[in-house]
């Protein structure tokens, strides 16, 4: 760290919680001289980068937003009238300021602790209900990472839904889908053996090998087909229509599930999230009520709690690949939680008819802009379409319409053919509707509220429940959203103990930038100089990640974890098929991994074989050998997380990629425990050929309540050429695009780049040592009451530990549910639980956290552990106690009737900050059982609730 900053302008003293003081308490509870010495104990020396990070020096807050500003004024904000799944939005202000930029909506964890979880899964099913109507479909998911991906999932469940006899393997793509969707779809069939033809869809005829088509509407060059006679033929032929639908257009068009469809998919971005560069935006996919049980995704549905209420809750968990791992529906982890909130309460906030409304506005401009064109002697192309229309030929070629268009900051679609595509939007003015007549040469333009409606048009009637009905007013929404935030726990609120999940900090500062213009509002299509800021930051984030890894290249595209994973391992099975390998697709995967680890192996086509772990939880060393060599000529890779997922640094981790390597594989290397890892190690240099990263984890992107979140992955040098592509900027990569924007989620990295920036090489090594304190700390204040279930080297653990909870099971009938409730009673989201081992919590404190919040949450799971004990010793009912009956809603403790045998200040106040601040939990506990026997996955109609 430079000396230039005095310690109180280093960002880093205030992204970490322990300091100068409790340090040394700390280090003294653990036995330990100092941070070095314990890391020397904790992270293997064979492994240690024994030099600093070549990273710019620590910026201060104050320095960092303005090289932040710089990067943004280099991008140009021009008018965007692209299309292709993306077009400007308002964002309401109210939505801007209380829920995209408010931490108690954008650090919450994914719900999966449904009792502290209640005020987001409300919006959530909100925007399933949204998604439903809208579509005309039974059922939706709460979220996807955007619609190229969503087109691809709902390919591989029509696939996945076949009958076992049925080996039709070929989907036919109407050539009228946006490209990126074309090219996502072809990647992620390739290695599923599945066969894609593109075609014009008026022209396809089904053979007996086609099992589904994917259309889209409108197209992407604007026409609005009728697709009720295809979908006939279709089902006609046995064959699964997914449709590819533009949100805004179906508030006035047809919706698919009226004409025919099977699954409908699509993305909400149009719905109050900025273009950003290209997300992150949150996509849906829609089905008919025969495919709800093998959805992708989370779904949101009601059950009751213990007293009978209506409950809301994640349904059908147990398709989710840390159950189901390797036959998962799909290796999806995270998904875009909150942008569907921000789309639900854009819906919320303008009802039916003033949704309605924005559409018909946007149409009409449509409408406008065309006839004027037309009659100044362009041609247009369609007879009926939204918002998009396609013209060529007339008074001025394509080139002269672009020269204009430049000369008023406009961009718009030109095509090979010569003709031009104009999508228009929301924020379209009657301004921008003269300066467009006016780049085609025209001088007037009528008055949009004066035409007729090009298309025909779907009844009002939707979006009939009550919450689309109420909150229309500023004041009502602010009430509705600040009712909501108060049924969750986020970081705001307390340490949130995830082992795995590493929820730290989000700065203040580092959210700051995604909002700004030059950020927020860049077209992820726009011409490459018009984004010479999106080109820098990415180009250092992309540096800097290859520095903190070792690794010799990084690609940004993947929007997610699972897609970094995916995105790996296709460069991985294409290194091996480009040398002749074909038949190198064993993955080795330790019984301790990611349950993402197993389903992503299968996506790319591979086989799983199980290693064993030895009884310390290291991989078993022994059994690895002998399975690589067992399948030397078909070893593809091997997946592993380090430190592992048992939270320890495995002192034979290089032996293990030797051992690969020896044998023909490569090592895929789970990155998201790399919070133990920055500034001390890097997996590019002890043998790993591959990392994804988690930016919404170890670099800062907030969780948002369960998305969004980034996936970047590092290669060493022979698998560069085979990191993802993408058709619209990088067309002659190797695997091709696996998502829809060429960076991803575009628009969150500067979070990560702000706290790299911010925090410099020093500061980020800090923060390393820091999170295997404080993980240390924990295990040491915690093992006399709970085992620790895994230790490393001089019984260490790394970033995280496990304690094991499984023998309180048979001395006091008390679960690891049970502990998991009742740290509700106490303030405290619950750790991870029963994974990856079943009856124990894996807990991460991160670096963020002071030493006070850890021992206040140390003092309740030792609390916690004296209630069991009076289970045990007989003081306390066995099955009426306050852990079987957690946790307790205020409505619970000031009910006038109280017969249990404890008192009502041991339920709702167990600890003294309890009664300086209190979170009630909304619901009692739970019944998950219940919920899934009866799904009901969209909120009431307003006749409902009256």
């Amino acid at each position: 760290m430079s000396q230039q900053y005095a310690p109180s302008d280093r960002f880093s003293d205030r992204h970490n919680g322990p300091n100068n003081r409790t340090i040394p308490e700390m280090l003294n509870e653990i036995g330990c001289d100092s941070l070095e010495a314990l890391i020397d104990e904790a992270v293997p020396g064979d492994i240690r980068l024994n030099r600093d990070l070549e990273l710019p020096e620590a910026h201060t807050e104050h320095e960092a937003m303005h090289a932040l500003q710089m990067l943004a004024e280099k991008n140009q904000v021009w008018r965007s009238y692209i299309g292709m799944g993306f077009n400007a939005c308002i964002t309401p202000k109210v939505i801007l300021r209380n829920v995209i930029e408010n931490p108690q909506w954008y650090t919450p964890y994914t719900p999966y602790q449904a009792e502290v979880a209640q005020g987001r899964l409300e919006v959530l099913l909100n925007f399933q209900t949204m998604i439903t109507e809208l579509t005309g479909m039974a059922m939706a998911n709460a979220s996807l990472l955007d619609e190229s991906t969503a087109a691809a999932e709902a390919v591989t469940l029509c696939h996945r839904t076949l009958k076992r006899n049925d080996s039709r393997n070929t989907v036919v793509v109407d050539i009228n889908c946006h490209p990126q969707t074309i090219d996502v779809v072809k990647t992620r069939a390739l290695p599923l053996g599945l066969h894609v033809i593109v075609a014009d869809h008026s022209s396809i005829e089904f053979d007996t090998d086609t099992y589904a088509v994917l259309i889209q509407y409108p197209d992407t060059h604007g026409s609005v087909n009728d697709y009720t006679d295809f979908c006939e033929k279709a089902r006609e032929a046995n064959v699964r229509v997914i449709v590819a639908a533009d949100l805004l257009s179906l508030l006035v068009l047809t919706p698919p599930g009226d004409f025919g469809a099977d699954i409908v998919v699509g993305n909400t971005q149009r719905f109050g999230m900025p273009m950003g560069f290209g997300g992150p935006h949150a996509a849906f996919l829609a089905v008919k009520e025969e495919f709800q049980r093998q959805l992708p995704g989370r779904i949101v549905g009601i059950s009751t709690d213990a007293y009978g209420n209506p409950a809301f809750r994640l349904s059908l968990q147990t398709r989710e690949q840390h159950i189901r791992r390797d036959k998962a529906t799909s290796n999806i982890c995270t998904a875009q939680a909150l942008p569907a909130m921000v789309a639900a309460f854009y819906a919320t906030f303008h009802g039916p008819d003033r949704l309605r409304q924005i559409a018909m506005n946007t149409h009409l401009k449509a409408a406008a802009l065309h006839e004027v064109l037309v009659e100044l002697g362009y041609k247009g192309h369609h007879a009926q379409y939204f918002d998009t229309i396609r013209v060529s030929g007339g008074p001025l070629s394509a080139e002269q319409v672009r020269s204009n268009a430049e000369n008023k900051q406009i961009n718009l679609r030109y095509l090979d053919d010569q003709s031009i595509v104009v999508s228009l939007d929301e924020t379209v003015s009657q301004q921008d509707l003269a300066d467009l007549v006016s780049i085609f040469g025209g001088s007037s333009i009528p008055d949009p509220t004066t035409l007729n409606l090009n298309t025909a048009v779907r009844p009002a009637g939707y979006l009939q429940q009550a919450v689309f009905n109420r909150y229309h007013s500023e004041t009502e929404l602010m009430r509705y959203m600040d009712i909501l935030q108060s049924r969750d726990i986020g970081l705001n609120n307390s340490m949130i103990p995830l082992g795995s999940c590493t929820m730290k900090l989000n700065a203040a500062a580092e959210m700051t930038p995604v909002t700004w213009p030059g950020f927020a509002h860049i077209h992820p299509f726009a011409p490459s100089d018009q984004c010479a800021g999106y080109a820098e930051l990415t180009g250092n984030l992309e540096s800097w990640l290859a520095e903190i890894t070792g690794f010799h290249s990084v690609s940004l595209q993947p929007n997610a974890g699972s897609q970094g994973e995916y995105a790996g391992l296709l460069a991985i099975r294409a290194y091996h098929l480009d040398r002749g390998d074909e038949q190198r697709t064993i993955c080795l995967i330790p019984k301790s991994a990611h349950g993402t680890n197993p389903a992503s192996a299968v996506m790319v086509g591979m086989k799983v074989v199980a290693v064993e772990c030895d009884e310390n939880g290291n991989i078993d060393v022994a059994d690895l050998r002998t399975k690589a060599e067992t399948h030397r000529e078909n070893l593809g890779a091997l997946m592993i997380t380090y430190p592992s997922t048992h939270g320890v640094f495995e002192t034979t981790i290089r032996e293990i990629c030797q051992i690969i390597h020896e044998f023909g594989g490569q090592v895929y290397l789970d990155g998201a425990n790399m919070n133990a890892m920055v500034g001390l190690c890097r997996p590019g240099d002890f043998g790993a050929d591959v990392c994804h990263l988690n930016l919404h984890k170890t670099f800062c992107i907030p969780h948002g309540g369960g998305g969004p979140g980034m996936g970047p992955i590092g290669v060493v040098e022979h698998l560069a050429p085979f990191l993802p592509g993408h058709p619209h900027t990088m067309p002659d990569q190797s695997v091709g695009a696996i998502s829809a924007a060429p960076f991803g989620s575009g628009t969150i990295l500067p979070i990560s780049y702000t706290y790299i920036l911010m925090m410099g090489p020093e500061g980020l090594k800090r923060a390393t040592q820091l999170a295997i304190l404080n993980a240390n700390y924990i295990a040491k204040r915690l093992e006399k009451h709970f085992p620790v279930l895994y230790k490393g080297m001089n019984d260490r653990v790394a970033h995280e530990c496990i304690i094991d909870s499984r023998p309180l099971k048979s001395s006091a009938n008390v679960d690891v549910d049970d502990i998991a409730k009742r740290l509700m009673d106490y303030g405290f989201h619950a750790p991870t639980m029963s994974w990856p081992v079943a009856g124990t919590l894996m807990i991460e404190p991160t670096e963020s956290e002071s030493k006070q919040e850890i021992d206040r949450f140390c003092d309740a799971m030792i609390q916690i552990r004296k209630e069991a004990a009076e289970v045990e010793n007989g003081t306390a009912d066995p099955d009426n106690n306050v852990l079987k009956n957690a946790p307790h809603t205020q409505a619970i403790v000031i009910s006038d009737q109280w017969d249990r045998p404890y008192t009502r200040e041991a339920a709702a106040f167990p600890a003294d900050w309890t009664r300086y601040h209190k979170y009630w939990p909304h619901v009692s506990r739970i019944d998950n059982v219940t919920g899934d026997r009866n799904l009901v996955c969209t909120c009431d109609s307003v006749e409902a609730y009256m």
